[in-house]
This record gives C-alpha cells, sequence and structure tokens, in this order.
C-alpha cells in the first residue's frame, strides 16, 4: 500500500510526535497533572538517557534502542531499530540523518519536524488542555522505575485518550498508550530498560558514506482548501515527488500537539487503483476520496471521524 509506505517513511519512529509548540504558561501546583506534563516535556528534552523501548501498534511490534544527550551544543539523539530491517536515525538538534539500509547512503533532512519517543509532548503543554482533560492516577513501575500515571481524556470525538508514565525522579516517559472509544490500546511505546543521568557517546559516524538531502519540498501555495477538526492546526505542508508516484503530491500535516493525521493530494491514476471509503492498516485508520479528479487521502492514529470530516472538507480552489 503506497499510502502507507510513505506515511511509514515520514512518521513510524516518531510514535506520538511532539510536533508543535504551542504557547502559553501553566499555572499548577506541583503535583498538578499539569505540572507533571511539563516537568515530562522538558525531561525529553534536557535529560541524558539511553534504553531499549518497544513499539506495539496494531499487530506490529518494533524494538528500538534510543540514545538521547543535551548539553551547550543542543541535543543530539540516536535510534537503532533492532529488528526487521536495519535503520539508524541520528538527530542532531533539528537534523535528522537515516542511514540507509545498503550501509553506503545517508539521507538527511533539515529541519525535521520528527522527534522520537519518550519526546512526545510539546514543548508547553497548556494547549492541550483546552482539548483534553489531564488527571493524576496511581503510581506504577516501568522498568523498574516508579512512575506516576497522567491520563489525557478528549474532550471531543477527534481524538484518543493518552496515558502516560511518567518517572517519578525526573519527569521522562516511559511509556505511553493511545486508548479508543472501546477501551482498546491502539498503540503503545514501554521501556524495557533504561538509564537516566549519564550522557551518552553519540558519534555522527558518517565518514565514508553519500549524504543525499530529503528535498523540502515546495510550498503547498493555497491549492486546497482543508479545515481540520477543532484544535487541530497545520504545521506542515509541501508538494513532493514520491518514489513510484507519477507526479507530485501534495502533503498536509495537522497536529493538536499531541494527535498528528495527515493528508496527501494526489492526481487519480487511471492505472492505479485507488482506495476508496475507510481502512485500516494496523493502528493507522485510512479514509480516502476522490475530489474532482484527485485522490485525497487522510490517515493518522485518530478517530475515523477526524479522517472522514478532514478528508471531506478539502476542496479545490478555482
Amino acid at each position: 500500500m503506497r499510502v502507507q509506505a510513505v506515511w511509514r517513511q515520514g512518521w513510524l519512529v516518531a510514535g506520538f510526535a511532539g510536533l508543535v509548540l504551542l504557547s502559553g504558561g501553566v499555572r499548577a501546583d506541583s503535583n498538578s497533572a499539569a505540572d507533571w506534563l511539563n516537568r515530562a516535556a522538558t525531561a525529553a528534552k534536557k535529560q541524558n538517557y539511553s534504553g531499549t523501548y518497544v513499539y506495539h501498534h496494531g499487530e506490529h511490534v518494533e524494538v528500538l534502542r534510543v540514545q538521547h544527550r543535551a548539553d551547550s551544543g543542543g541535543e543530539q539523539e540516536k535510534v537503532d531499530i533492532l529488528d526487521g530491517t536495519s535503520r539508524q536515525f541520528l538527530r542532531i538538534n533539528n537534523d535528522v540523518y537515516c542511514h540507509l539500509p545498503d550501509g553506503k547512503h545517508v539521507q538527511l533532512e533539515h529541519n525535521a519536524l520528527r522527534r522520537f519517543f519518550p519526546s512526545l509532548l510539546p514543548a508547553r503543554p497548556a494547549g492541550l488542555l483546552d482539548f483534553y482533560d489531564a488527571k493524576l492516577g496511581g503510581t506504577e513501575r516501568v522498568a523498574g522505575r516508579p512512575c506516576q500515571v497522567v491520563t489525557l481524556s478528549p474532550r471531543d470525538d477527534y481524538r484518543y485518550t493518552y496515558n502516560l508514565w511518567l518517572d517519578k525522579d525526573t519527569g521522562l516517559p516511559l511509556k505511553a498508550r493511545i486508548v479508543n472509544d472501546n477501551g482498546s490500546a491502539i498503540s503503545m511505546l514501554v521501556f524495557s530498560e533504561i538509564q537516566i543521568g549519564k550522557a551518552p557517546d553519540i558519534r555522527k559516524d558518517i565518514s565514508r558514506k553519500i549524504v543525499e538531502k530529503v528535498p523540502a519540498g515546495k510550498p503547498a501555495v493555497n491549492e486546497w482548501n482543508v479545515t481540520p477538526p477543532p484544535g487541530y492546526r497545520q504545521v506542515q505542508a509541501a508538494v513532493r515527488s514520491l518514489p513510484g508516484k507519477r507526479a507530485p503530491v501534495t502533503h498536509m500535516v495537522f497536529s493538536d500537539g499531541l494527535s498528528v493525521l495527515s493528508m496527501f493530494v494526489e492526481p487519480e491514476d487511471p492505472q492505479v487503483q485507488s482506495l476508496h471509503g475507510l481502512s485500516a492498516e494496523g493502528a493507522i485508520g485510512i479514509y480516502a476520496r476522490e475530489v474532482d479528479g484527485y485522490i485525497v487521502t487522510t490517515l493518522g492514529e485518530v478517530p475515523n471521524l477526524a479522517l472522514i470530516e478532514t478528508g471531506n472538507s478539502a476542496t479545490r480552489r478555482k
């Protein structure tokens, strides 16, 4: 499935991506849910840590190794996917290097939105509280460390519930779970082991490799009108040439700071059987429809209502 392949290339490892820097402060007591969210957002950016976590999404399971270092030069992070096809990501501040399986090539994406677990919250979580109710739960152990459970329950039908397990000492998220209206887990990330406090030795290690810059794409200039659900705002829009596509594809990303949905718009190809209606690929919901000779596809770990209303809102400007 081509749409799914594009989505996985761009967003798979991000999991619950913290994509938006929302404005506004939080006035809270030291033990409030809002304060714990602030601690979690800061810890993921400022703490040194290394560990192994498991990513469950649908029927798929992946094991990843993450190393994160914060110093006067900013952030460095290395993520290795330990099963399946060999993949490695290296993030230096906002630049992300992806080591390709051939071992010879590295893709470089400047100013990438991509963030890796445990960076799942926006820098200022206050804006989330307009669309989620934040409540403290009990204390549970994850990877041998006591954690404070925090639940973010949606105030509407356009997002799922998020359960977070935050390290008691540092606030670092050690486990996160998305739950649907039926109480079933859509996806989950959980550390099996982690070391916090010691700065890992992260080396760039791209010598003797061919570095290919990922095209940023041309800005999507007002060709489509799209109305995302309340609280979601557009955080990315570009027109890109993608492998296997005969014509450039318009790609838009919308987020409320926690939940993320993507939209792909491409000319209908009579030689390719297109998706129509609702479907799913593992934990990813997909909705596709035809609009004036184009296929509009929305997808993400969000309720079907968010996908359908966003997809149905898309109209081409005359």
